[in-house]
């Protein structure tokens, strides 16, 4: 299993403590997931506070990013592909990466075929809402929605909300390396477990260890609607009647 999505399903589920009393010294889970998004396989980047290292692989043929496993052995590591073929997977899996990034209208069977590797779909914000409940039927482990955008609108909290309620699964969000503590904050109150961020990981890192923590009660599922048939029978008097006759 996945390591980065076993804490990640931590989080998401709101990571409860068992009860009784906390070791002593025993560190607290984060409100949120940090991950760490670098663009190349040739670079050693310095990814201090993060949870986990992505990498940004455009063509299907390159080279697996095993120096990750030197510069941070101890965070796990995946790739972003954009290109998803049999072969990328492969290198993924014995580059030592711990999970994948791919897009939905992807080919699924390469990513069906590997068991080790974690799977994350990235999908729009604005995907119907049944096709999110779908996601849940599939053999994926968590979703990404990586329209990055300078600032957090309405909007965007609304369908992230959305998203979170609909879904069972973590779900992830690309925001810009500028995001403020107070956006941390509403995403975080919307059910986002984590972040993927492109830079300022420690000043990251940071805010979200100060944020406190989401408010009970908050998160609702959203049901499907039934409509309801009122047990009332409807009594049509004479005078209706005769009308309808005339």
């Amino acid at each position: 299993m996945s390591k980065f999505i076993d804490k990640l399903n931590s989080v998401s589920s709101g990571g409860l403590a068992p009860m009784g009393f906390r070791a002593v010294g025993g560190k607290p889970k984060p409100k949120m997931i940090l991950v760490a998004r670098v663009v190349g396989v040739g670079t050693k980047p310095t990814v201090a506070g993060a949870d986990a290292v992505l990498v940004s692989i455009p063509k299907a043929g390159a080279k697996s990013p095993q120096t990750l496993v030197k510069a941070a052995p101890d965070i796990p590591w995946g790739g972003w592909l954009e290109e998803v073929t049999g072969p990328a997977i492969k290198k993924l899996g014995e580059g030592g990466a711990d999970f994948v990034v791919f897009p939905a209208a992807s080919v699924s069977q390469a990513v069906l075929e590997e068991e080790k590797l974690g799977k994350i779909v990235e999908v729009e914000a604005a995907i119907d809402a049944g096709l999110f409940k779908a996601i849940d039927d599939l053999p994926v482990d968590a979703v990404l929605i990586a329209e990055e955008k300078p600032s957090l609108s309405w909007q965007d909290l609304m369908l992230f909300r959305r998203g979170a309620n609909v879904l069972t699964k973590p779900l992830l969000v690309a925001v810009s390396p500028d995001i403020t503590a107070s956006e941390l904050q509403a995403l975080c109150e919307a059910g986002v477990g984590g972040v993927v961020a492109g830079g300022k990981w420690a000043e990251l890192r940071q805010m979200i260890d100060k944020l406190p923590s989401p408010k009970a009660g908050r998160r609702r599922r959203i049901e499907p609607l039934v409509p309801r048939i009122s047990s009332e029978t409807v009594t049509v008097s004479e005078e209706e009647e005769d009308d309808e006759e005339d």
